[in-house]
């Protein structure tokens, strides 16, 4: 870890200060500060975005897929480095740390291939006598200029997918890292530092909030993409203007095992889902739904695998559940777990908290309403609850202001079919936890989780426009 990280303007390294702290979120201690973008660093950034706009679009297909390649292998090669940064600044075990930085190559990787793809189509004008004689085409076009927001709880992958399809596109960007987790994003800085990028093709910049406000108002900007929490991302988009905006929010993802669920397959998933990465994904399980027939057995077994959970120290091996990313989070569900417990909820494991650290929580008879339930956890903590009828349960599961993913375990395919045309989501996994990504998928959700999706050839369609080209056959062009 160096005593201080540059920021990146207009591709270059700059240290105007050292004023952003980041800390061990194990330890809690200062490791390495970071330079803090001022509003004027940030207006720069976009004037050295719209000069390189026209530059960007002009670059061959093979000249973008080259930069993708050069990332792809300087993660690879730094892999080891990059996770345990990873694990300091986002408290994040070292297993899911490696894993996180697997995806990042993976992300590249996607789109180092996609920047390659037809990214248009033929058209047919001569739909009746009077289009005859005419030809048509379209191609997908930079839309120029985007400003990406993205969190903490995914440093490397969440900003990789905003900024590989941008390269893959030809948009040039300004990013802003979460303020807590800065350290992953920089480090792609640095490398795409080391390409020949046209000048202002990329600018990273740690700010404050209130410094970032241009991220979302300047109307020089074409694109706005926010990962991040309900409450933000439509503030943001009510001051975003004209430009697009893409919003990846929050989740309770649900969890259905159908009568005659596999349990000890089911569990497995079920305990990743649930407390991987302490619960800090908007697609954690948060809410299991368990048929009646299968509910004592599930929840003695699942009591047994959370138990067994280690929780403690991230650069241990064998850590499962480390810290949540700062003690006010775990503050903030330890109360929600209190206030459900006085409105009936039991607790069946955990619900204890020392600093950062929450135990791998299960809660069951919690009221709807409660916060636990309704509400997106973000940690540790899951809720079971049972049903007898599947039509009835795919109900319960829409009765949610949140719809990114929802899991359904079941040996129907009558039942599945049902899941994927009823359910208000925007992804239906079948027989696995709504927990799982792979990184070319389109992802994303509905109602309060947001607008459009990630998963990298449809970021690319949200980083480029339409443009259509017809021609019409004249006399002369007939000989």
């Amino acid at each position: 870890m160096k005593d201080q990280y540059p920021l990146y303007l207009a591709n270059q390294a700059e240290q105007p200060n050292a004023d952003l702290a980041v800390t061990d979120k194990y330890s809690g201690k200062t490791v390495t500060h970071t330079a803090l973008a001022d509003p004027a660093t940030i207006d720069r950034a976009i004037a050295a975005a719209v000069r390189v706009a026209p530059a960007m679009a002009r670059m061959a297909a093979y000249e973008r897929r080259a930069i993708l390649d050069h990332c792809v292998n300087r993660f690879t090669e730094r892999a080891e480095e990059l996770a345990q940064m990873l694990r300091v600044e986002a408290g994040k075990p070292i297993k899911d740390s490696r894993g996180e930085v697997t995806r990042l190559i993976d992300t590249f990787r996607i789109a180092a291939d996609e920047s390659v793809r037809p990214s248009g189509e033929m058209l047919e004008p001569e739909i009746s006598a009077r289009t005859r004689g005419y030809r048509g085409w379209t191609k997908r076009v930079p839309i120029g200029p985007c400003s990406f927001i993205s969190p903490f709880n995914f440093p490397l992958n969440l900003a990789a997918h905003k900024i590989a399809p941008a390269l893959a596109a030809g948009c040039p960007f300004i990013l802003k890292p979460a303020s807590r987790t800065p350290l992953g994003a920089l480090a792609i800085g640095e490398i795409l530092a080391e390409t020949d990028l046209p000048a202002g093709a990329f600018s990273i910049l740690p700010c404050n909030r209130d410094g970032a406000e241009l991220f979302t108002t300047d109307e020089r900007l074409k694109l706005l993409s926010f990962t991040g929490s309900p409450d933000v991302g439509w503030k943001l988009k009510a001051r975003a203007g004209k430009k697009k905006v893409i919003l990846e929010l929050g989740g309770n993802a649900a969890c259905l095992l159908d009568e005659g669920t596999d349990l000890d397959d089911a569990i497995d998933r079920l305990v990743t889902g649930a407390f991987y990465q302490s619960g800090q994904s908007c697609i954690s399980v948060q809410r299991i739904l368990v048929h009646e027939s299968l509910a004592e057995d599930f929840e003695q077994k699942f009591i047994e695998a959370t138990r067994a959970l280690k929780s403690g120290d991230p650069a241990d091996e064998d850590t499962f559940i480390g810290p949540m990313i700062a003690e006010s989070e775990a503050e903030r569900l330890e109360t929600w777990i209190n206030e459900a417990t006085a409105a009936g909820a039991e607790i069946l494991c955990g619900g204890t908290r020392e600093g950062a650290m929450l135990e791998a929580t299960l809660l069951k008879n919690v009221p709807r309403d409660q916060k636990i339930c309704a509400e997106e956890a973000f940690g540790p903590v899951a809720v079971i609850d049972t049903f007898s009828d599947f039509q009835e349960v795919l109900d319960r599961v829409n009765d949610s202001a949140f719809g990114i993913h929802a899991g359904v375990f079941t040996p129907s395919l009558g039942h599945a079919m049902l899941a994927w045309d009823t359910l208000e989501v925007g992804g239906v996994l079948i027989n696995e936890i709504p927990s799982w990504r792979v990184d070319n998928m389109p992802y994303g959700g509905v109602k309060d989780s947001g607008l459009g999706r990630e998963g990298i050839r449809y970021a690319i369609d949200d980083m480029t426009e339409i443009r259509a080209l017809v021609i019409r056959d004249t006399p002369k062009s007939n000989h």
